[in-house]
């Protein structure tokens, strides 16, 4: 391909290098170098070009056939495209058609199956009812009975809290008279208390007067010995004179025990009123002046 366009170089400058002529356009070209450089070129051309024209040749030809062909493809398709479309349309008509039958049958037993269905559901349904009604019956018989003993029971139970409560009208009635009695004979028991309490407040008195009697006497007569005894003790010691000094005035025991004795009667609190010689006796009792 490279000799092509050197010798199409070497032709374009021997034109452009060549002579005129005069008063024209046109030029004196070698005719034997332009034929040498033409047949170089020529035979540097590939053998595709050749093909090449050859097929510029045969175009007509060629795309008649190529017409032709997809033509007849064209119509061989179409007719396969209409085959395949009436057999599609064939295969639908029928899957329609078995669908239908199909959906036919399906909705057929599924009615029928409703129908069943309903049937049963209305049988249990009428069951269940004749059940519950019995049940209702039965309930209500039961509920009667029940609400009929209850009610019996009801006023036997109202009859006897009556009874019951009449009789503890009565019994408490009767009980309020069992106070007043118990109040009375309480009364009278206290009373007699304090009757038998003076009583014995009385003899205690009475004791007690008759045991500091006796306890005076006692004393009177211990005093006596002891003078007698000091009398004897000084007589011997020859203190005769200082005794009779010192008592000149002598007094028999008795006299003075028996100020001492009321002084003391005094002062334990025993005196005329009965409930205080009472308390004196408790606070002072003849023990202590036993001793």
């Amino acid at each position: 391909m490279f000799h092509v366009f050197e010798a199409l170089d070497e032709l374009v400058a021997m034109i452009e290098e060549a002579r005129g002529l005069p008063m024209s356009a046109q030029c004196m070209v070698p005719r034997s170098d332009a034929l040498l450089l033409l047949d170089e070129i020529r035979e540097a051309l590939p053998r595709e070009l050749d093909d090449a024209q050859d097929v510029l040749d045969k175009r007509e030809e060629l795309v008649n056939d190529a017409n032709t062909y997809a033509e007849t493809t064209k119509n061989e398709t179409n007719a396969q495209v209409d085959q395949q479309l009436a057999a599609a349309r064939a295969d639908a008509d029928r899957m329609i058609a078995e669908a239908k039958d199909k959906a036919d049958r399906m909705v057929a037993e599924a009615t029928n199956n409703a129908a069943v269905m309903v049937s049963d559901a209305e049988n249990e349904s009428n069951r269940l009812l004749h059940e519950a009604q019995r049940e209702y019956d039965t309930v209500t018989e039961r509920a009667q009975a029940e609400a009929e003993r209850l009610l019996a029971k009801a006023n036997d139970d109202y009859e006897a809290s009556v009874g019951a409560g009449r009789a503890e009208q009565a019994r408490l009635v009767s009980e309020s008279e069992v106070v007043k009695t118990s109040r009375e004979e309480a009364t009278r028991i206290v009373d007699a208390a304090h009757a038998q309490a003076d009583r014995m407040r009385g003899d205690c008195d009475i004791y007690v007067d008759t045991k500091l009697a006796e306890f005076e006497s006692i004393l009177n007569a211990t005093s006596r010995e002891v003078l007698n005894g000091r009398k004897s003790l000084r007589a011997t010691a020859g203190v005769a004179d200082r005794s009779s000094d010192n008592y000149q005035d002598y007094q028999p025991m008795g006299a003075v025990y028996d100020e001492n004795v009321d002084d003391g009667y005094d002062d334990a609190g025993y005196t005329d009123d009965y409930q205080d010689s009472y308390e004196g006796y408790q606070q002072y009792p003849p023990e202590a002046y036993r001793d």
